[in-house]
């Protein structure tokens, strides 16, 4: 988001589709965990390790559910005790919804979802941009430099004569702010519909078809047409389907699944890009 990298998640083989991708890591300074399962934190250890082979200087900020940091500790002291950065945990509480970071750009909230171990999802907003100046205003009305950001801010210009020029005349609208929320792994619950209501894109897991509802309940995972039915009752932009079980190799028949309830539905797949 705004041209900044954050990672969800970081499961085993994390490292070599980022190599795949050429995904550079220059701007990923934060990472953030959603539970404690090995599929979503047994690439760390390599990843953070990687990061200082290749030299990196910058911070690195996990944010994550307790015990984490117990857990790779004994790991960092044994095969990273060199490193040239830092790694620094942030708990949070799964339970909770509250903004777990922010920057200048973003905020990120933390989203209690139904699991067998405390488990959040992220819903990622990006915090509302200044107004685009109009060029041939600047040079019609001559503003000078140092009053064009206020004027992005929203203010009227007055000219040396006293005249008020509206903010409207000078500047245009902003882009709308994106809202991105991360759902895995949860079994279907309404109490994420009034936090993601509205986001332009949801990745909702759907381990499983419908007519495996009675695992999926066990489990607490959800079905590919739960998703599709909290992607339907939140009024989402669009929706991605993934966490899939191992026992579907052809993934059609998720989608086809989702997509009777919820049109806008896609499959999320290795090294695919999603732009919105």
């Amino acid at each position: 988001m705004r041209d900044k990298q954050y990672m969800i998640d970081c499961g085993e083989g994390t490292q070599i589709r980022m190599r795949q991708m050429n995904v550079k890591t220059n701007r990923m300074g934060h990472i953030f965990i959603s539970h404690l399962h090995g599929d979503h934190v047994f690439g760390l250890i390599g990843l953070i390790s990687s990061f200082g082979m290749l030299n990196r200087t910058a911070d690195l900020h996990i944010h994550t559910p307790n015990g984490l940091e117990q857990i790779l500790s004994p790991q960092l002291q044994f095969f990273c005790e060199d490193l040239p950065y830092n790694v620094i945990f942030h708990t949070y509480d799964p339970k909770k919804n509250e903004l777990i970071f922010e920057d200048r750009s973003v905020q990120v909230f933390s989203i209690p979802l139904k699991h067998r171990v405390p488990s959040s999802g992220f819903l990622f907003e990006e915090k509302p941009s200044d107004r685009h100046i109009k060029r041939d205003m600047i040079d019609f009305y001559n503003i000078p430099t140092w009053r064009i950001p206020k004027i992005k801010q929203g203010e009227d210009f007055v000219t040396d004569e006293g005249e008020v020029i509206a903010n409207e005349r000078l500047t245009t609208m902003p882009e709308k702010p994106k809202r991105y929320a991360y759902c895995s792994d949860t079994a279907y619950s309404e109490k994420l519909i009034p936090i993601i209501k509205d986001v332009d894109l949801l990745y909702h897991e759907a381990t499983f078809m419908n007519d495996e509802l009675v695992r999926a309940k066990n489990t607490q995972h959800s079905t590919a047409q739960q998703a599709a039915t909290i992607a339907l009752k939140s009024n989402v932009g669009k929706l991605i389907i993934g966490h899939f079980s191992a026992r579907y190799a052809n993934k059609n028949g998720l989608l086809h699944e989702a997509k009777t309830v919820f049109e806008r539905t896609i499959l999320g797949e290795d090294m695919k890009v999603i732009e919105f």
